[in-house]
């Protein structure tokens, strides 16, 4: 028998100064068996960074053809698409060929041994954004999943605050690529 997704559900309150963003979003999150804590939350900061009244969780893990994290238009067009982890070169150039903008949200400790061996391979893409969060981040950020979160995020000036009643963990996502 397969195993099944767990659910989790969110109230996240985001106060994005930078973009002037204020909304709450209540959120359900399908983690996949094979899906950690840590990339569930990475997935959920991918998700207030970028947020929108039409961003949605993607299939992810569960269909390699879909991102973590998607936006469409009104007319079905994609026009975010976020991947998490370490995703490969075909896997990102594809991405950039059917969104409009593509970030790629890096976490794990390895992260500069994925990016020294992909940047060359995915230069020419002038729609990619890739972010790196450090391991020691996205580790403390795991740390406030719960099966009921009641989460506040606030970005102001790149810097992001995630918290719960009880703690709060500072985030900066550093860009590895280049403006275009």
């Amino acid at each position: 028998m397969a195993l099944k997704a767990t659910i989790f559900k969110a109230n996240l309150q985001i106060s994005d100064m930078d973009r002037g963003y204020y909304a709450h979003h209540v959120l359900t999150i399908a983690r996949h068996p094979s899906e950690t804590d840590e990339r569930m939350m990475v997935r959920l900061l991918a998700f207030a960074c970028y947020a929108s009244d039409l961003l949605a969780f993607g299939k992810g893990l569960s269909d390699v053809e879909e991102p973590d994290v998607i936006e469409r238009d009104l007319t079905g067009a994609i026009q975010l698409w976020i991947e998490v982890g370490q995703p490969d070169d075909k896997t990102i150039l594809k991405a950039c060929g059917r969104a409009s903008q593509v970030v790629v949200v890096v976490y794990s400790a390895a992260a500069d041994i994925w990016w020294r061996g992909i940047a060359g391979k995915i230069e020419r893409a002038r729609n990619l954004t890739v972010l790196r969060l450090l391991a020691e981040q996205s580790i403390a950020l795991s740390k406030l999943a719960s099966r009921n979160m009641q989460l506040q995020c606030t970005i102001q000036d790149g810097q992001v605050w995630f918290s719960d009643a009880d703690q709060t963990v500072e985030i900066q996502l550093v860009r590895l690529t280049t403006e275009a």
